[in-house]
């Protein structure tokens, strides 16, 4: 839904997505403008795959499109079939649930593995508590919806605060010229690292790095913002299309070092 909806495409369909993160501009421009219903689920392969959904509930049809695809962005609740789900600090203790404090997602049930094959030591890495660690960094919000914030290898840690680069890349894709965008920590002197950004545009649009930099300082704490934009043609991706910012990350430190 990034341009004129064509006649042929059917209104009323129900979509399911799961791998990358939707952001909430795209789930509010899928449900505006073709007239689906989104609805996000959360899983992994060690997990069987799902074990969270992000539940519509009757008070969501009362919000408006923008408002509807934050909530529908989350991440969501535990499934009744997949066992247990908590986030928990780095002490394994039960995060807060003000939809602030970052931890980990932990899940535990039948449908969970029960180790790597032939890998002991990967296995007590991510299960030696009874957990299985997910890697994904999120936070809990009051009324109990889980909400990722980032792979916690990719969470940007800039003069001791934390950045979520889907909390940026959220606040970019609101741009009507923004078609793909990635976030990732670069080496910084003074901040230890520093958000920049990669951008695809839609065909036919423009926008400078200025105005997406400023875009970000109005809608988000200034230290979010990213220091610097690289328009790219294309992003490089997974078969799942998952972004693959290591390979991103890679390539903007060469050039950093030049």
């Amino acid at each position: 839904a990034t341009g004129d909806v064509s006649g042929d495409v059917p209104n009323g369909g129900q979509v399911i997505t799961a791998g990358a993160a939707p952001a909430a501009a795209t789930i509010g421009r899928m449900e505006g403008d073709l007239g689906w219903e989104v609805t996000q689920v959360y899983g992994l392969t060690e997990t069987a795959p799902f074990i969270t959904i992000c539940e519509p509930r009757p008070e969501h049809k009362k919000l408006g499109t923008t408002e509807r695809g934050i909530v529908k962005a989350l991440t969501g609740v535990e499934l009744i079939t997949s066992g247990e789900l908590r986030v928990v600090d780095s002490d394994g203790k039960d995060v807060a649930a003000d939809g602030q404090s970052l931890g980990e997602i932990v899940a535990r049930g039948n449908v969970v593995m029960q180790g790597y094959y032939n890998d002991p030591e990967a296995t007590k890495k991510a299960m030696g508590d009874g957990w299985f660690h997910t890697g994904d960094a999120a936070v809990l919000h009051p009324d109990g919806y889980v909400e990722i914030r980032d792979r916690i290898k990719d969470v940007i840690i800039s003069g001791g605060e934390n950045i979520s680069s889907l909390e940026v890349e959220g606040v970019l894709l609101r741009h009507p010229a923004v078609q793909e965008a990635a976030i990732f920590g670069l080496p910084h002197e003074k901040w230890g690292e520093a958000p920049h950004a990669y951008v695809v545009l839609k065909s036919g649009t423009t926008v400078t790095e200025a105005e997406l930099i400023k875009l970000c300082r109005d809608r988000l704490a200034h230290f979010k913002a990213p220091h610097s934009v690289t328009f790219v043609q294309e992003l490089p991706k997974t078969a799942t299309g998952k972004i693959q910012k290591y390979v991103l990350r890679k390539g903007a430190a060469a050039v950093v070092r030049q």
